[in-house]
C-alpha cells in the first residue's frame, strides 16, 4: 500500500511537471538572466572603479579622494544591479527603490554638513581652481596647498602654520591663485619731494628696472607720474617677473630704487605740515 502512494505521488508530480512545463521554464530563464544581470553588473562595477581610480591618480588627484569616488560608484552599479536583478525574477522593486530613498534622506538630513563639504569636494577635484603645492587666497587665509581631502582642505601658511579649511567655504567665496601663473607683475609706489626733477626721476627708475635681469623685458613695463600727494610726488613702476621671482624681484628692486634715488642726490620726503601764524592786530 506504502508503495503505491510513492507511485501515485511520483505520478502527480510527474503530470504536475508536465502541466506547467512552460512557467518551469520562464522561472528557470528569469532566474538565469537575474545572475547573469547580477555578475555583469558586479563585472562593470569593478571595472568603472579601476578606471576612475587610474584617471583621478594620472592627474594626481589626493589618494583620499580618488579611492572614495571610485568605491562609491562601484557601490552605486552594483546597488542598481541588484535591484534590476530582483526585479527580473519578480521581486517588487518599487518598494525596495522607496525604502532607499527615505533612507537617503534620512542620511542626507543628518548629514547635511558633511555632505555639503563632500559636494564641494568634488567640485574642486573636477573644477581645479587649485592643486596640492600652490599658493593660494581662500578668503581669510592664505597658504600653500598642502592635501585636498574629501571635505576639507589643508592649508600651510607662510608662518608654518596648518589650517584646514571645509570644501563648503571654499565653494562658496573668492579662490586667488597666486601660482597658476607662470608670470605676475609688481607694482612700486615710489614718493619723492615736490622740487624733484621729473624727467630725471623717471630716467633713474627706468634704469633699474631695464638693469634687472629677472624683469621680463617682453611683458609691459610702466614708469610714470601717478599722483600729486600733499607732500609728494608719487611715481608708479610696474614691471613683469616669473611667478617663483616676484617676491625677492621686488625686495631686490626697492632696494636699487633706495640707492639710485640717494646717487642722484632725490630726497624721500617725510609728511609734513605747513602752520602759518597769524598776528592779530
Amino acid at each position: 500500500m506504502h508503495e503505491l502512494n510513492v507511485v501515485n505521488d511520483i505520478n502527480h508530480a510527474g503530470n504536475w511537471l508536465i502541466r506547467n512545463q512552460e512557467l518551469l521554464l520562464e522561472y528557470i530563464i528569469n532566474l538565469t538572466s537575474s545572475i547573469f544581470i547580477l555578475i555583469t553588473g558586479i563585472f562593470i562595477g569593478k571595472m568603472l572603479s579601476t578606471g576612475v581610480n587610474q584617471v583621478l591618480i594620472t592627474r594626481h588627484i589626493d589618494i583620499t579622494i580618488s579611492g572614495f569616488l571610485s568605491a562609491l560608484i562601484r557601490y552605486i552599479v552594483i546597488t542598481f544591479t541588484l535591484i534590476a536583478s530582483l526585479g527580473r525574477i519578480g521581486v517588487q522593486t518599487t518598494s525596495i527603490i522607496a525604502i532607499l530613498g527615505a533612507a537617503g534622506m534620512a542620511i542626507g538630513l543628518a548629514l547635511q554638513g558633511s555632505l555639503s563639504n563632500f559636494a564641494a569636494g568634488v567640485l574642486l577635484v573636477a573644477l581645479r581652481p587649485f592643486k596640492t603645492g600652490e599658493y593660494v587666497n581662500l578668503g581669510n587665509v592664505s597658504g600653500t596647498v598642502l592635501n585636498i581631502h574629501i571635505f576639507y582642505t589643508t592649508l600651510r601658511t607662510l608662518d608654518g602654520k596648518m589650517v584646514v579649511v571645509p570644501n563648503n567655504k571654499i565653494i562658496s567665496g573668492n579662490v586667488v591663485n597666486y601660482s597658476r601663473e607662470p608670470a605676475r607683475r609688481n607694482e612700486f609706489i615710489i614718493s619723492v619731494a615736490y622740487d624733484t626733477d621729473i624727467d630725471l626721476v623717471l630716467t633713474v627708475l627706468r634704469n633699474v628696472v631695464d638693469n634687472e635681469e629677472r624683469v621680463i623685458k617682453d611683458r609691459d613695463i610702466i614708469v610714470g607720474l601717478s599722483e600729486l600727494a600733499p607732500s609728494s610726488l608719487n611715481f608708479i613702476v610696474r614691471c613683469w617677473s616669473n611667478t617663483n621671482d616676484l617676491n625677492t624681484v621686488y625686495w631686490d628692486l626697492m632696494a636699487k630704487f633706495k640707492k639710485a634715488l640717494d646717487q642722484n642726490n632725490i630726497n624721500i620726503p617725510y609728511p609734513q605740515i605747513d602752520v602759518h601764524l597769524y598776528k592779530k592786530k
